[in-house]
């Protein structure tokens, strides 16, 4: 018999590139073929008509890529959370039983709080103080640029930077290449092991992702306060407000909307959270949250109705934000 993985390690380079070179030059005067065929089509109609196909030409692909990477995965979710571990089996709200009930899984639920509270709330604190620290600055540009550097950098690979930040070395005679722990030693205290101790690691996982998030926030809230009317600003000089008092009574009135906006896309960033956890401790050691752990049940234990409820509830917890954001969007349009 023939070896088959012999024969395709003896085809040269070409000739397993011009098959499929051939197939995209087959698609791509497919498509170009359906364009035109549409295009001639609406040239030779009348003018209700050519409304309709320019909806249908550039709407039903969205509309059907919307149906078949959001609406349809989003219904199979929902149903799967209402089966056993297989699929195969009804069982009603007992996934959401479990999730709410199982000691492990109310951890997940309390860190997730926590860092829904904490993340957005910090991250736009210190976005808005140095906006307004580096805007009186007369060269900003450095200062930001570094500040936002974070933003460019993946979670994976924040994660990573900061495992190192954060490592410990047990050995007291050995050094340190842990930030943390050469600093502590330095002072004349013995360092903990910084991953392990909870609920001080959930605490320090948080710091990775206010890090990241904090240029973020400064970049926008900037932006906003560069386009607070001089007027408004030049009428609270003259009625004698210093500048914490312009700051308090006249910038954060104006940029209220944005700062509104920017809480509530860091809160839903952060309800998503998964790689930095999943990088740094693996959902180990107390510091799981709900994305690592449908990830787990789904994909490491193969239980896809107690992963697809924790899905469920991640869902329900980022559709409240969003219905906020969009209604605070829409009063902002209606007082302009």
């Amino acid at each position: 018999m023939i070896n088959t993985a012999f024969v395709a390690a003896r085809k040269t380079p070409w000739e397993v590139i011009f098959p499929n070179l051939i197939l995209l030059i087959v698609s791509l005067a497919a498509f170009a073929a359906i364009v035109y065929l549409v295009f001639l089509l609406a040239s030779r109609v009348n003018v209700r008509v050519q409304e309709w196909l320019k909806y249908a030409v550039f709407l039903a692909p969205a509309v059907l890529l919307l149906l078949v990477g959001l609406v349809y995965p989003t219904l199979r979710t929902l149903v799967m959370s209402f089966m056993n571990a297989d699929s195969t089996e009804f069982v009603g709200f007992d996934n959401y039983v479990w999730s709410f009930t199982i000691p492990e899984i109310l951890i997940v639920l309390r860190n997730t709080a926590i860092w829904v509270l904490v993340v957005p709330i910090l991250s736009t604190l210190l976005g808005l103080a140095i906006a307004y620290m580096t805007d009186r600055m007369k060269r900003p540009g450095i200062v930001k640029s570094l500040i936002f550097l974070p933003m460019a950098i993946s979670f994976v690979g924040a994660g990573v930077i900061w495992k190192f930040v954060y490592s410990f070395q047990p050995n007291l005679d050995k050094p340190d290449i842990g930030l943390f722990s050469a600093l502590s030693k330095a002072i004349g205290v013995n360092p903990p092991n910084w991953l392990l101790e909870a609920p001080m690691n959930t605490l320090l996982l948080i710091l990775v992702m206010i890090w990241i998030q904090t240029g973020f926030c400064m970049v926008v809230i900037s932006a906003a306060m560069k386009n607070v009317p001089d007027e408004v600003v030049e009428a609270a000089m003259l009625d004698g407000a210093g500048n914490w008092k312009r700051f308090l009574r006249v910038t954060i009135p104006m940029i209220r909307s944005t700062v509104i906006v920017v809480l509530t896309t860091t809160a839903i960033g952060t309800l998503k959270v998964f790689d930095i956890v999943r990088t740094m401790t693996g959902g180990n050691f107390e510091t799981n949250v709900i994305a690592n752990e449908m990830y787990s049940q789904s994909f490491r234990q193969m239980n896809y109705g107690q992963g697809s409820a924790l899905a469920v509830i991640l869902l329900l917890c980022v559709l409240p934000i969003i219905a906020y954001n969009i209604r605070q969007l829409r009063r902002e349009r209606t007082e302009r």
